[in-house]
Order: structure tokens, then C-alpha cells, then sequence
């Protein structure tokens, strides 16, 4: 696993977790702090879970950031990972089918490589539209 950490405060921005860093069992990728969660699991058939649903709870931060991942399905992207501030770009991994890219803080914008590249996007939410959610680097 690749972790990409601002240059400013030393924080922990960014992630990529490849589809060849395979676990014996069950990892937890981004640690219990982060609103985004992310688990890689290794399984074998016939492996079974218990029924469960999940529940609304009182939350205790009143402010959010939104994290995102990509997981990339088919083709290949090219992810540009930013500091927190400014234009300057940390890192510029190549994902391919199984690897993902995970932003918690700073910034990132993706090119895709091949045509008909399928990823899946996955964000915090409830999503309260653009204005609230992010700014553009130039």
C-alpha cells in the first residue's frame, strides 16, 4: 500500500491500495478516525456473515470533510494527488483493475488512460451540492 502524506504538516492525504496487496484475511485500509471506511477482505467460498442492518447514531464532530475513493473495475487511470494547499502535486500513481485511490484530505484529479475505463466512485455524503463540498485548484 502506497501512503502519500502532505509536505506542509506531515498529515496523511492519500492512499492507494493495489489489487497485488492481497491479505490473508481482512485489513482495515483507512483507520476509525476518518469518515470514509474501507476494508480489503480475502475470502474463501462458502464464507458467510451474520444478517445485520445499520443504524442511525448521534455523531460527534460538527464539522465534515468529504473523502473519496475510486476503484478502478476496468482500464486504467492516472491520479494526480495535491497537498493541502496550493497547486503542487504529491504523487501520480497508475491504477488498474482492482486498485483503488483514496483521498481524505487534499486535493486529486483523475485521467483516464483507455477508453471504456470503468470506476467506481465512492464518497462521503449526504451530499449538499458543489458549493459545500469542494474548491478548484488552478
Amino acid at each position: 500500500m502506497e501512503k502519500i502524506y502532505s509536505k506542509i504538516n506531515g498529515e496523511l492525504l492519500h492512499m492507494v491500495h493495489r489489487l497485488e496487496d492481497m491479505v490473508k484475511s481482512r485489513i482495515d485500509v483507512i483507520s476509525d478516525d476518518n469518515f470514509l471506511q474501507l476494508a480489503v477482505m480475502k475470502m474463501e467460498e462458502g464464507k458467510t456473515f451474520r444478517p445485520h442492518r445499520h443504524i442511525y447514531k448521534e455523531v460527534s464532530y460538527d464539522k465534515a470533510i468529504a473523502q473519496e475513493s475510486w476503484v478502478v473495475i476496468r482500464g486504467k487511470v492516472k491520479v494526480f494527488m495535491y497537498d493541502i494547499e496550493g497547486s503542487e502535486i504529491l504523487a501520480e500513481p497508475i491504477l488498474g483493475p482492482g486498485d483503488a485511490s483514496i483521498t481524505l484530505k487534499g486535493g486529486h484529479t483523475f485521467e483516464i488512460l483507455e477508453d471504456d475505463t470503468i470506476a467506481y466512485e465512492y464518497k462521503t455524503g449526504p451530499y449538499e451540492g458543489q458549493a459545500l463540498d469542494k474548491e478548484f485548484i488552478n
